[in-house]
């Protein structure tokens, strides 16, 4: 007798995203209208025992994306993840907690970074690889090249955007 093997929760999305490309013709897709069409379709429908892990995940989300100005001026994320490993019933599991900037130990944020740089270097890895695999496979120009060296980038994006609302005068060079 042939063993089913059941499809991961992320794969019975990536079919509904490929079933709607297949259905639509689309080329460039936006998840809203994907998630419309699986709604409408039938194919995806909220389940009713997750409600407490989605509420998890709007939190989380609305945690992410708090900031403050701090006595500097800067524009900083006030809520931090921070991921443990634990065990339950026996399973390993991870633990997502969250902290504060403004109460957090040393521990917990330098924890924290440290995890969000490692995500970082994983997007980084795998932006490159799909670069090297699209110039190999796919690119019929010249190959696209980029920078992973984001030094310049960073001390861009940490320059001020707030100028002057007339030019400094000048002193008088005659």
């Amino acid at each position: 007798m042939p063993t089913l093997l059941r499809k991961t929760k992320t794969e019975h999305l990536q079919d509904i995203i490929n079933q709607y490309i297949k259905a639509t013709n689309a080329v460039r897709i936006d998840m809203q209208d994907v998630a419309g069409w699986a709604i409408r379709n039938e194919l995806w429908m909220p389940p009713r025992k997750d409600s407490i892990r989605q509420c998890a995940h709007e939190l989380a989300r609305a945690a992410r994306d708090e900031f403050y100005d701090d006595p500097q001026g800067r524009h900083v994320r006030k809520k931090h993840a921070l991921r443990l490993p634990i065990v339950e019933a026996g399973e390993h599991k991870q633990l997502s907690l969250w902290v504060d900037i403004e109460t957090a130990s040393t521990s917990d944020m330098h924890l924290s970074l440290q995890q969000r740089r490692g995500y970082i270097v994983g997007d980084c890895k795998q932006l490159k690889t799909d670069l090297d695999s699209f110039n190999e496979n796919y690119n019929t120009g010249a190959p696209i090249q980029l920078s992973f060296d984001f030094t310049e980038d960073v001390a861009e994006a940490a320059m001020g955007t707030k100028y002057p609302e007339s030019a400094p005068v000048r002193p008088d060079s005659t």
